[in-house]
């Protein structure tokens, strides 16, 4: 159950409870202990949008009973959603009923990288012409951001509204997330002679971007880094831009890849990034931005008061669409 106060969130943990986890305790690294019937009050930041859930004795997770808000996390069915005075879902997240909305093809291929089959889905703005070349985003974690994030969908609308020129977005899918997002130069490999060949077999592409969120981030960003030339574009959300090659990823690790481009010629790359200021990756974050300042890379830094969720990044897609592809 929750009460909420203004900015004071009270939370009572339902029956066979034995913590309480979200955003604000860094998922199940910093879990806050309750016995049923036991409460915590947090105070957070108005217009916040935060997830949480419970953990019994075994570290399962539990939905709030009481709590019928669904946070829409694409991985844990049982996180609910507390919703703070000032906060508004993005008005541009649903189809609007005047904007002719693109169509989304599948490709499907045998890897020269990776064992077995990979499959990529293709969003192609309203009006596509095949005679046409356009910019294209190959996006991480792309099941997740073509349902839940709906990225697809707020371009659309922004296209027919005029806001941006149209673009191609790639929804690729990892089979191992952390293997291939953490550092692998193998990623770079496989983006670079799996995917672009099945595009550019297809389509008439202008330039490149790369689209992540969390480790998604941190393996657009590197990969950019090393290929600067091929994917001049990128946007992290919520970047777990920590750790360095050739370890276990860890949270709180160094800030190696910002250190890297610290010291490096300033790159031509234009980045768009955002992170919530309820996450543990806030601190990373802002360092990155401001690395980026100092070193006179063209970008732009946003944050939002809200946590490592698919809305906070669903509610920043405008910002680097039109950032990136804005008239």
């Amino acid at each position: 159950m929750i009460q909420i106060d203004g900015r004071r969130v009270t939370f009572t943990a339902p029956e066979g409870a034995a913590f309480l986890i979200g955003d604000f305790t860094d998922d199940q690294d910093r879990p806050i202990p309750l016995e049923t019937g036991q409460s915590v009050t947090i105070e957070f930041p108005l217009g916040a949008f935060i997830e949480y859930c419970f953990l019994d004795s075994s570290g399962k997770r539990l939905a709030d009973p009481s709590n019928p808000a669904n946070a829409e996390n694409p991985w844990w069915r049982e996180y609910r959603a507390v919703i703070l005075e000032g906060y508004s879902p993005h008005p541009l997240r649903e189809p609007l009923l005047e904007a002719a909305q693109g169509r989304t093809e599948s490709l499907s291929w045998t890897s020269t990288i990776w064992a077995g089959q990979r499959r990529a889905y293709v969003h192609l703005p309203a009006g596509y012409d095949p005679s046409k070349a356009y910019p294209i985003f190959l996006v991480q974690d792309g099941v997740a951001y073509r349902r839940t994030g709906k990225l697809g969908v707020v371009h659309d609308n922004l296209v027919h509204l005029g806001r941006i020129a149209p673009c191609i977005f790639c929804f690729l899918e990892p089979q191992d997330r952390t293997l291939e997002y953490y550092f692998n130069t193998a990623y770079l490999e496989f983006l670079l002679q799996d995917v672009i060949p099945q595009l550019e077999a297809k389509y008439k592409i202008t330039k490149y971007g790369l689209w992540g969120a969390s480790l998604g981030g941190l393996a657009s960003i590197w990969a950019a880094m090393q290929a600067p030339e091929q994917f001049p574009m990128v946007v992290s959300q919520s970047g777990a831009l920590q750790g360095k090659p050739n370890t276990t990823y860890t949270r709180g690790a160094p800030d190696w890849l910002t250190e890297q481009l610290a010291a490096r010629e300033t790159l031509p790359l234009r980045i768009s990034a955002d992170c919530g200021t309820l996450e543990w990756l806030i601190g990373t974050n802002r360092r990155f931005a401001a690395m980026l300042w100092q070193k006179g890379y063209v970008h732009q830094y946003l944050e939002r008061p809200s946590g490592h969720n698919w809305t906070t990044w669903r509610d920043g897609l405008t910002a680097h669409l039109e950032w990136h592809l804005g008239l």
